[in-house]
């Protein structure tokens, strides 16, 4: 079938048609994007400046904060502004870019999280072998498998999208251009694209987690044989993990392991993954972390040495 696209650009519904709903959100969310940028930053800045901060553990936190910013700033920017703005478009080469950009930062947030499961339950299980076998090298190729991975997810997402015709209607039912908002508006039959995307990116979810969940269980069986001092420890440092994990991955699994429909509760749903989570995994790592705590002190009181000279 030839691809026939009469559509240059789409129209975002936004958040809410609501005027007082958005001007509420517009200083919630213009919030939340400087928390995520500043607060994202400042773990990045911490681990590259702090020499006690070397383990892999804290390498693959500073690869997982800048995703986060990344990622965040794919869609947080343009809905903040569209908040306040009556229509909203955006191009239809703007919006591929932005299906792109969010799958690709998306699919390599799955698979950093990973990878930082593995480091984990490496180091808590085989702790006497856990430099042998997490070592750069390792660390190097896992994060490079991640960006790499991310990439053909989201490129394989955007191609079945762009091959697709678009001939109106041009109204997007979200804040930012996704697969299922999008397949909804293609003039043609999208049954089969629509199992792709369920084996693209619902598999990719639902593999990811199953992973984690396999390997916070090997973790907790390691456990018993272990000091109740040494439970809690790594206990304490998984449990910040986990609490991404579910924050990020369950939603993502909601939208994106079923056929391509679309609910009301989408958008709703896909803040927490694209700016919920974002925003929490500065709070969750620093906050229950004294290492990365007692860093940032040390950087703070050598920036106000400096700033007293």
């Amino acid at each position: 079938m030839e691809n026939k696209n009469n559509v240059t650009e789409f129209i975002l519904q936004g958040l809410t048609q609501d005027k007082t709903a958005a001007k509420l959100c517009f200083s919630l969310f213009l919030v939340f994007y400087a928390t995520i940028f500043l607060g994202n930053l400042l773990i990045i800045v911490t681990i590259k400046t702090s020499q006690q901060l070397n383990s892999p553990m804290y390498f693959f936190l500073s690869c997982l904060s800048f995703v986060d910013i990344s990622y965040c700033t794919v869609t947080a920017p343009r809905l903040i502004y569209d908040l306040l703005v009556e229509k909203k478009t955006i191009s239809f080469v703007g919006c591929i870019a932005q299906l792109l950009a969010v799958h690709f930062f998306g699919c390599t947030e799955i698979f950093l999280l990973t990878a930082m499961a593995y480091d984990r339950c490496i180091a808590i299980c085989k702790p006497l072998h856990y430099t042998a076998i997490v070592n750069k090298r390792v660390c190097g190729w896992l994060v490079a498998v991640s960006w790499a991975g991310g990439f053909v997810h989201s490129l394989v997402q955007t191609l079945l999208v762009t091959r697709l015709p678009f001939c109106g209607p041009n109204e997007i039912d979200h804040y930012f251009c996704d697969v299922h908002p999008l397949l909804k508006l293609a003039c043609t039959d999208t049954y089969v694209i629509g199992v792709i995307v369920v084996a693209n990116s619902g598999m990719i979810s639902l593999s990811c987690f199953v992973v984690l969940v396999v390997s916070y269980a090997v973790i907790l069986v390691s456990l018993r044989t272990r000091s109740s001092e040494g439970r809690l420890k790594a206990l304490s440092t998984c449990s910040s993990h986990i609490a991404v994990v579910v924050l990020f991955l369950g939603p993502c699994i909601f939208i994106y392991m079923r056929p391509p429909t679309t609910f009301s509760a989408d958008k709703l749903v896909s803040v927490f993954y694209t700016i919920i989570t974002p925003m929490l995994n500065p709070l969750i790592y620093t906050l229950r972390n004294q290492e990365v705590k007692n860093a940032i002190k040390r950087l703070w009181s050598r920036k106000v040495k400096r700033s007293e000279k």
